[in-house]
């Protein structure tokens, strides 16, 4: 069985010869450049410097001799510019501040204060607003101004932000047109579109957005409207560029769960971004053959009936750490509804802290309940993180591979 006949059983609930396996295909599946290449040295893999294709969570470019290595069903396809607003496909060197070489985008251009901390604008703009921040000695770059209550909701006007939403530039179309084709036609892998198009928020920060459900609804209502309407003329475009080589389109990457509980609660959330979502989902369903996938982190147990009927194929990354997300109770529930793509180890506790063969068993116990007449792929609970070992990371794809039903 190849790796696209494998997913698609998968996908379709179906029982494949194995659990697929999936790790760098999405920007939420993926994987630490610092942990990265520690792994590329431990599988023996040399090359030139790992690219950082995700400058704000410093994710690595996965590489076909990796692929190979651990078994990866999956590959994904980017968009030509992506955080920061940073082109993918020029680099130049850049060194961590570990000492590790990679490869950066040849616009990341970050400016390092006296104390080591680095801050970054959007690419391309020497003169603009710091956007992102590095801590010394960091692993990954945080918003800047995300995280305080104002004093007053600065609610724009709805119209006018009707028309500032953008759509996909003629560069970001051919781009991926070009990569989605080549990958279906070349390989055999799973193709997964990173479309990213369909992530429904307000123009406000987290705190400020949770007051706004609450007291704003129908300004709330408007703005989401707006943004599905953009999201579905964006997929109109993205279809004509990608046709119907992928097996799966990242929808969404909002998050809607936090460790304890859900950030909204299920009515509001049923309410607001429900019917919008299933317009952005019924509008693939019915004119590609590509399968919805949306991303959450943290417990979402109230929200999954929902995300189904809104037209959800593929709930990520199932998040098990979380209340209420325990991994055999979701698969008895769900399981026959919606595809679990990920849940596949802890990365909290197991993936980074726990031996090798903590983590090879974590992994096909997990395969075993997850896996049980497809419906399943396997993935870590989001992306690997730094300061991972690298014979864990090994371990657990031994688990994964062996995990068969």
């Amino acid at each position: 069985m190849t790796s696209r006949e494998r997913v698609r059983k998968a996908l379709n609930h179906e029982q494949p010869d194995r659990t697929p396996i999936d790790l760098g295909a999405t920007r939420v599946t993926g994987i630490s450049v610092f942990a990265y290449a520690r792994l590329r040295e431990y599988l023996g893999i040399s090359g030139p410097p790992p690219k950082v294709f995700d400058a704000f969570q410093m994710l690595a470019e996965m590489e076909e001799p990796v692929r190979q290595a651990l078994h990866i069903d999956c590959i994904g396809v980017p968009m030509k510019r992506l955080v920061f607003n940073l082109r993918i496909d020029e680099w130049k060197p850049w060194r961590m501040w570990d000492g590790t070489e990679v490869q950066v985008p040849i616009e990341f251009e970050p400016v390092v204060q006296d104390n080591g901390d680095i801050l970054i604008r959007n690419g391309g703009d020497a003169t603009g607003p710091f956007v992102a921040h590095m801590p010394a000695r960091g692993f990954y770059f945080d918003g800047i101004g995300h995280q305080t209550l104002s004093r007053e909701l600065a609610l724009v006007d709805p119209e006018d932000y009707r028309k500032a939403l953008g759509r996909f530039s003629d560069e970001d179309l051919d781009f991926v047109r070009d990569l989605a084709r080549e990958y279906h036609d070349t390989t055999d892998y799973s193709v997964v579109g990173e479309f990213w198009g369909g992530g429904l928020w307000v123009p406000l920060n987290m705190p400020d957005a949770l007051v706004a459900f609450v007291s704003e609804p129908a300004w709330c209502r408007e703005i989401l409207q707006a943004s599905a309407d953009a999201a579905i003329e964006n997929a109109k475009l993205y279809y004509q560029a990608v046709g119907d080589t992928c097996d799966v389109w990242v929808v969404s990457g909002t998050d809607f769960g936090t460790q304890k509980q859900e950030f909204l609660r299920p009515s509001v959330f049923a309410d607001l971004f429900a019917p919008e979502y299933r317009r952005i989902m019924d509008w693939i369903h019915e004119n590609t053959p590509a399968k919805t996938f949306l991303h959450s982190c943290g417990n979402n147990r109230g929200l999954l009936p929902i995300f189904i009927d809104m037209g959800v194929d593929i709930f990520n990354p199932v998040q098990c750490s979380a209340a209420r997300m325990d991994p055999q109770e979701l698969k008895d529930e769900f399981g026959e509804k919606i595809v679990f793509w990920g849940g596949g180890i802890n990365t909290q506790e197991t993936l980074p802290r726990g031996s090798a063969d903590e983590c090879r068993a974590e992994a096909t116990e997990r395969c075993h309940i997850f896996g049980k007449g497809g419906g399943f792929v396997f993935n870590a609970i989001h992306n690997i993180q730094a300061n991972t070992p690298p014979g864990n990371i090994v371990a657990m794809m031994e688990g994964a591979a062996s995990g068969t039903i």
